[in-house]
């Protein structure tokens, strides 16, 4: 059995239930735990599910980031540095990261708060999480507010770290085998498994 809802329908819900609901409906997303740090020396740290992949030449990842009608420190210290890192939370991380999301004070590091070691890179002025799987160091290229008031940044890549064993011969990650975790919704994480890796489609194929 199915339902239907209209966009009236979807309005009349609660606001918790509908952003519960509109937040779950695209499926599972990727967990990242995106790393500021301020002009001020102080680090930050917030987890987000919303990168995505623009483009491989040059090589850029998008991220949509909340409204900026609060303080928003990862967002602040983004603009301030230009300079963020983005890192994989795994099934031994995903609690901790979770955590990220609570209202802390500006004063005090999620890293500290939340059990991660920073680790420098000399690619941008914003630290690793040193626990993480696989991190990409990231220069801001373009940042745009959408008519919800949501951020759209647009990074340029400037190095990566990963285990080398998980890149294929032709670029392809084994993802699976890092352990890394998936989001649905706001607070529901999965894990994942590699069901197969099909050939490049064809018409005549």
């Amino acid at each position: 059995m199915t339902t239907t809802l209209s966009r009236a329908d979807i309005d009349a819900l609660d606001k918790r239930h509908r952003t519960n609901f509109i937040n779950g409906l695209i499926g599972f997303k990727g967990v990242t735990l995106l790393g500021t740090r301020g002009t001020d020396g102080g680090s930050n740290l917030a987890i987000m599910s919303s990168a995505f992949h623009v483009g491989a030449a040059p090589p850029l990842i998008g991220v949509l980031l909340r409204p900026h009608t609060v303080p928003r420190h990862s967002l602040e210290n983004l603009f301030e540095r230009e300079a963020y890192t983005l890192n994989g939370v795994d099934r031994t991380m995903y609690e901790r990261a979770h955590r990220t999301s609570a209202r802390w004070p500006r004063e005090v590091s999620e890293f500290t708060a939340c059990g991660f070691t920073e680790e420098d890179t000399t690619a941008v002025a914003a630290p690793y999480v040193a626990e993480s799987p696989i991190a990409i160091a990231l220069t801001l290229v373009e940042r745009h507010t959408l008519l919800n008031d949501t951020v759209l940044i647009v990074g340029e890549v400037r190095e990566v770290r990963l285990r080398e064993d998980v890149r294929g011969e032709d670029g392809q990650l084994d993802l699976g085998a890092l352990g890394l975790v998936v989001a649905a919704g706001l607070d529901e994480y999965h894990d994942t498994r590699r069901l197969a890796r099909l050939p490049y489609a064809k018409v005549d194929g």
